[in-house]
């Protein structure tokens, strides 16, 4: 089939065009904007239209079009005008993943990081909303039926990926936009996503997850008694985390941290169901992290500069814990954080959790919120964050070894010692990356 993907830029959509691309579908695409994937996907030989226009469906068989598109957008309207078969990116997963063996890794954070832990011990395709660091992509293919898939809630697509395997890392309440902000349905879409596998792996102690134990036959992970002995330690600036499990012995997992154990713990248990722990205890060593999650972007002797993707309270919490272990074991004796913060209505509704996640860092930024097309709602940060006297910039500047920090076109002050980490889901990953 000819196929083209409306917003292939976006994370999620471009994994499924790469993945029917490898299946032997013609695939083409377009954006808004010549982004880092599109130029990706363009050196991987898909054409991409930058921007949008009505043209480029003539003659294609179908349209598939990310959560973002509106159907205003001129090339859902000729594609409709020319009977071209039109589907959302959660439409069409029914039909991509039907007839596959799915493994699909949900919760509000960490399915990432697990996805691609798991894609680490086990073969078979990947279909990641982030970029690993051992394949350098957020797709790998296999001629297997076996796809290990990172399932979204945002919008319960996560309900049409057929999963085999439903692996759950937590259930926090996060885009309840889409579930008319009602819990009761976001949780049961939870449920569902569950209840349509044939084999669960499920953490235990997460607030939501636990009331479903003794209801749900699944492999129930205890983190705070099945997980012990954990330790950090580094390889050559890496960070890696020690771990035993049950009685499986101990494991070695790259990054640090508490929630690295919990997720690597998840993967491990999906995977001893088809492969022996020996196996999986030598192929989880393949695992080397995830792009903007923990992502060690500058190393010199005096600093050390990590972007990551958190943009929940709960995630940055984790990953500033980590931060400090690794901080520790360096003998950085200062955290510097950047933040900018992801969506107007995310920051109002854990406004308070937000303040209390930065509790230890010894300098923080705060750069406007990126708005993700939402409008914009006044929030007096000022006031808000008053205890930690942070700075506000509009943006940052990186030269080589120094971050300035910009407001009103000038530079305001400087970082270039120690430990830096800026969090977020807009640009601040690019602002962060030296040019």
């Amino acid at each position: 089939m000819k196929i083209h993907f409306i917003g292939i830029g976006g994370i999620g959509i471009s994994g499924l065009a790469q993945y029917m691309r490898y299946l032997g579908h013609e695939v083409s695409g377009s954006d808004m904007s010549d982004s880092g994937m599109v130029k990706t996907l363009r050196k991987a030989g898909i054409d991409v239209n930058v921007p949008h226009s009505s043209s480029v469906v003539d003659g294609k068989d179908l349209v598939i079009h990310s959560a973002i598109i509106k159907d205003s957008n001129v090339e859902i309207i000729r594609a409709k005008e020319l009977g071209i078969k039109v589907l959302s990116r959660k439409e069409a997963l029914k039909d991509i993943l039907k007839d596959k063996k799915v493994y699909g890794v949900a919760g509000a954070h960490g399915k990432s990081t697990t996805t691609a832990i798991l894609s680490s011990i086990m073969s078979g395709s990947v279909i990641l909303g982030a970029v690993s660091k051992e394949f350098n992509s957020n797709v790998r293919f296999s001629s297997d039926d076996v796809v290990l898939f990172e399932a979204d809630e945002s919008d319960a697509s996560f309900l049409n990926s057929n999963p085999y395997c439903s692996i759950v890392v937590n259930a926090e309440v996060e885009h309840l936009e889409y579930y008319n902000y009602d819990k009761d349905r976001f949780f049961n879409a939870y449920k569902e996503f569950i209840n349509l596998a044939t084999l669960k792996v499920l953490n235990a102690e997460d607030e939501f997850l636990s009331s479903l134990v003794g209801s749900v036959d699944a492999l129930w992970l205890y983190p705070s008694r099945d997980i012990k002995n954990i330790k950090y330690i580094l390889k050559d600036d890496e960070p890696y985390t020690k771990f035993d499990l049950k009685d499986f012995g101990t494991f070695e997992v790259w990054g640090f941290g508490e929630h690295i154990a919990l997720d690597a713990s998840l993967a491990i248990l999906a995977a001893k169901e088809s492969m022996s722990i020996e196996n999986i205890r030598k192929n989880i060593l393949n695992f080397k992290g995830i792009q903007k999650r923990f992502d060690i972007v500058g190393k010199y002797s005096s600093v050390i500069m990590i972007d990551d993707y958190g943009h929940h309270p709960t995630e940055i919490k984790a990953t500033l814990n980590s931060a400090k272990e690794y901080a520790l074991l360096k003998g950085f004796k200062t955290i510097n954080v950047i933040w900018q913060p992801h969506k107007y209505s995310r920051t109002i509704d854990n406004l308070k959790s937000f303040v209390e996640c930065f509790n230890g860092v010894d300098k923080l930024t705060i750069l406007p919120v990126w708005s993700a097309g939402e409008k914009e709602v006044d929030i007096d940060f000022k006031n808000e964050f008053a205890k930690y006297n942070p700075i506000f910039a509009d943006s940052i500047y990186r030269d080589k070894d120094k971050i300035y920090l910009i407001k009103d076109s000038k530079k305001i002050d400087s970082l270039d010692k120690d430990l830096i980490i800026s969090f977020g889901a807009g640009d601040i990953t690019y602002q962060i990356r030296e040019s």
